[in-house]
């Protein structure tokens, strides 16, 4: 049992901003930012491809609710989105879980470390087929 999971049973307090049937958001008790949150599904899943695709609507429907509500009281003007999927990718807890992080004007938030490659034709090619063909 994950403590996203004692969260959602009401075992562990935590600051909830929102809830229905299938979504919480709360408060991230270690923020990079203020207004740093949590949302999660209640749904147990440890990533986001073993998620369920009502499960996945619920959190799409939820999203951009609180990233406005998270805009509007903590001031910031941008944020980003976080979502990692696997202990290489650095998730900690796993349960499927978005960041919603505010990006301050004095700097506080979320810093990516880019680094673009080029795409080649071929690879293009072959990634597009293979990706294609797991949709089905």
């Amino acid at each position: 049992m994950t403590i996203f999971k004692k969260i959602i049973d009401g075992d562990i307090p935590c600051h909830r901003l929102y809830e229905d049937a299938h979504v919480l958001a709360f408060l991230d008790v270690n923020p990079i930012s203020r207004g740093h949150t949590l949302v999660i599904p209640k749904e147990e899943a440890a990533t986001l491809d073993q998620l369920s695709d009502e499960a996945s609507a619920a959190i799409g429907r939820v999203l951009p609710r609180i990233a406005r509500a998270v805009l509007a009281a903590s001031g910031a003007k941008a944020y980003n989105v976080l979502q990692n999927n696997g202990p290489s990718a650095h998730q900690a807890v796993f349960h499927v879980h978005f960041h919603v992080i505010p990006k301050h004007a004095d700097g506080t938030g979320l810093g990516v470390g880019w680094q673009p490659r080029a795409l080649s034709d071929a690879d293009a090619a072959e990634l597009t087929q293979a990706i294609t063909a797991a949709l089905g």
